[in-house]
Protein backbone atom coordinates (compact mmCIF):
# COMPACT_ATOMS: atom_id res chain seq x y z
CA UNK A 1 0.00 0.00 0.00
CA UNK A 2 1.34 3.43 -0.86
CA UNK A 3 1.23 6.22 1.68
CA UNK A 4 -0.81 9.39 1.43
CA UNK A 5 2.48 11.26 1.00
CA UNK A 6 3.22 9.19 -2.12
CA UNK A 7 -0.24 9.90 -3.50
CA UNK A 8 0.35 13.62 -3.00
CA UNK A 9 3.74 13.33 -4.74
CA UNK A 10 2.19 11.55 -7.72
CA UNK A 11 -0.64 14.09 -7.95
CA UNK A 12 1.89 16.93 -7.94
CA UNK A 13 3.95 15.22 -10.65
CA UNK A 14 0.83 14.70 -12.76
CA UNK A 15 0.06 18.42 -12.55
CA UNK A 16 3.65 19.26 -13.49
CA UNK A 17 3.50 16.69 -16.29
CA UNK A 18 0.35 18.29 -17.68
CA UNK A 19 2.06 21.68 -17.59
CA UNK A 20 5.19 20.26 -19.27
CA UNK A 21 3.03 19.00 -22.16
CA UNK A 22 1.89 22.53 -23.02
CA UNK A 23 3.47 24.37 -25.91
CA UNK A 24 4.91 26.96 -23.53
CA UNK A 25 5.12 25.42 -20.05
CA UNK A 26 5.56 27.76 -17.12
CA UNK A 27 6.75 27.12 -13.56
CA UNK A 28 3.92 26.48 -11.12
CA UNK A 29 3.79 27.79 -7.58
CA UNK A 30 3.03 25.46 -4.70
CA UNK A 31 -0.38 27.14 -4.45
CA UNK A 32 -1.22 26.34 -8.09
CA UNK A 33 0.01 22.75 -7.77
CA UNK A 34 -2.01 22.29 -4.57
CA UNK A 35 -5.16 23.71 -6.15
CA UNK A 36 -4.86 21.69 -9.38
CA UNK A 37 -3.99 18.44 -7.60
CA UNK A 38 -6.38 18.78 -4.68
CA UNK A 39 -3.43 18.36 -2.31
CA UNK A 40 -2.94 20.27 0.96
CA UNK A 41 -0.34 22.99 0.44
CA UNK A 42 1.38 22.37 3.77
CA UNK A 43 2.40 18.84 2.68
CA UNK A 44 3.51 19.81 -0.81
CA UNK A 45 6.43 21.99 0.21
CA UNK A 46 8.37 19.12 1.82
CA UNK A 47 7.38 16.66 -0.90
CA UNK A 48 8.47 18.98 -3.72
CA UNK A 49 11.75 19.62 -1.92
CA UNK A 50 12.45 15.87 -1.80
CA UNK A 51 11.53 15.46 -5.46
CA UNK A 52 13.67 18.46 -6.39
CA UNK A 53 16.65 17.09 -4.45
CA UNK A 54 16.24 13.83 -6.38
CA UNK A 55 16.60 15.76 -9.65
CA UNK A 56 13.09 15.21 -11.01
CA UNK A 57 11.80 18.75 -10.77
CA UNK A 58 13.48 22.11 -10.76
CA UNK A 59 12.55 25.28 -8.97
CA UNK A 60 12.85 28.88 -10.04
CA UNK A 61 12.87 31.67 -7.49
CA UNK A 62 11.17 34.99 -7.81
CA UNK A 63 7.85 36.47 -8.76
CA UNK A 64 7.36 34.31 -11.85
CA UNK A 65 9.04 31.28 -10.27
CA UNK A 66 7.77 27.92 -9.23
CA UNK A 67 8.33 24.25 -9.97
CA UNK A 68 8.63 22.45 -13.29
CA UNK A 69 9.63 19.01 -14.50
CA UNK A 70 13.26 18.78 -15.56
CA UNK A 71 12.97 15.16 -16.67
CA UNK A 72 10.64 13.77 -19.28
CA UNK A 73 7.65 11.90 -17.80
CA UNK A 74 8.90 8.68 -19.46
CA UNK A 75 12.14 9.02 -17.48
CA UNK A 76 10.43 9.29 -14.08
CA UNK A 77 10.14 5.79 -12.67
CA UNK A 78 7.22 5.08 -10.34
CA UNK A 79 9.27 2.47 -8.45
CA UNK A 80 12.02 5.03 -7.83
CA UNK A 81 9.41 7.50 -6.64
CA UNK A 82 8.04 4.89 -4.25
CA UNK A 83 11.50 4.27 -2.84
CA UNK A 84 12.23 7.98 -2.59
CA UNK A 85 9.02 8.88 -0.80
CA UNK A 86 8.05 5.70 1.06
CA UNK A 87 11.36 3.86 1.43
CA UNK A 88 11.94 0.18 0.61
CA UNK A 89 9.09 -1.47 -1.26
CA UNK A 90 9.84 -5.11 -0.45
CA UNK A 91 7.32 -6.80 1.87
CA UNK A 92 10.13 -8.36 3.92
CA UNK A 93 13.52 -6.83 4.73
CA UNK A 94 15.29 -9.97 3.47
CA UNK A 95 13.81 -9.40 -0.02
CA UNK A 96 14.92 -5.80 -0.42
CA UNK A 97 17.66 -5.15 -2.97
CA UNK A 98 18.65 -1.75 -1.60
CA UNK A 99 17.79 -2.06 2.09
CA UNK A 100 18.46 -5.77 2.68
CA UNK A 101 18.41 -6.93 6.27
CA UNK A 102 18.34 -10.46 7.51
CA UNK A 103 15.16 -11.22 9.48
CA UNK A 104 16.03 -11.52 13.15
CA UNK A 105 13.94 -14.64 13.70
CA UNK A 106 15.07 -16.48 10.56
CA UNK A 107 17.46 -19.39 10.92
CA UNK A 108 17.83 -20.20 7.19
CA UNK A 109 16.71 -17.88 4.37
CA UNK A 110 17.11 -20.63 1.79
CA UNK A 111 14.43 -22.78 3.42
CA UNK A 112 12.18 -20.04 4.81
CA UNK A 113 8.70 -20.73 3.47
CA UNK A 114 7.44 -17.24 4.31
CA UNK A 115 10.28 -15.67 2.35
CA UNK A 116 9.70 -18.02 -0.59
CA UNK A 117 5.98 -17.23 -0.93
CA UNK A 118 6.42 -13.49 -0.52
CA UNK A 119 9.38 -13.51 -2.92
CA UNK A 120 7.23 -14.95 -5.70
CA UNK A 121 4.50 -12.37 -5.17
CA UNK A 122 6.99 -9.52 -4.77
CA UNK A 123 8.96 -10.34 -7.93
CA UNK A 124 5.74 -10.32 -9.97
CA UNK A 125 4.79 -6.97 -8.45
CA UNK A 126 8.30 -5.65 -9.00
CA UNK A 127 8.26 -6.50 -12.71
CA UNK A 128 5.08 -4.46 -13.12
CA UNK A 129 5.99 -1.52 -10.89
CA UNK A 130 9.51 -1.22 -12.35
CA UNK A 131 8.03 -0.79 -15.82
CA UNK A 132 5.73 2.11 -14.86
CA UNK A 133 6.64 5.74 -15.43
CA UNK A 134 4.94 9.07 -14.96
CA UNK A 135 4.16 8.98 -18.69
CA UNK A 136 2.07 5.83 -18.09
CA UNK A 137 0.06 7.60 -15.38
CA UNK A 138 -0.48 10.61 -17.63
CA UNK A 139 -1.64 8.36 -20.50
CA UNK A 140 -3.94 6.46 -18.15
CA UNK A 141 -5.50 9.70 -16.92
CA UNK A 142 -5.96 10.98 -20.48
CA UNK A 143 -7.57 7.68 -21.53
CA UNK A 144 -9.97 7.85 -18.56
CA UNK A 145 -10.94 11.42 -19.48
CA UNK A 146 -11.59 10.36 -23.08
CA UNK A 147 -13.77 7.45 -21.96
CA UNK A 148 -15.80 9.65 -19.60
CA UNK A 149 -16.29 12.26 -22.33
CA UNK A 150 -17.40 9.67 -24.92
Amino acid sequence: MITQKMKYALKALLVLGDEAAKEVPEPLTIEKIARRSGTPKRFLEQILLEIRNAGLVGSIRGRSGGYLLIKQPAEISISEMLRLIDGPIAPLPCLSRRAYQRCEDCTDEATCRIRKVFAEVFWSYLILIESLTLADLIRSEQLSEQLVGA
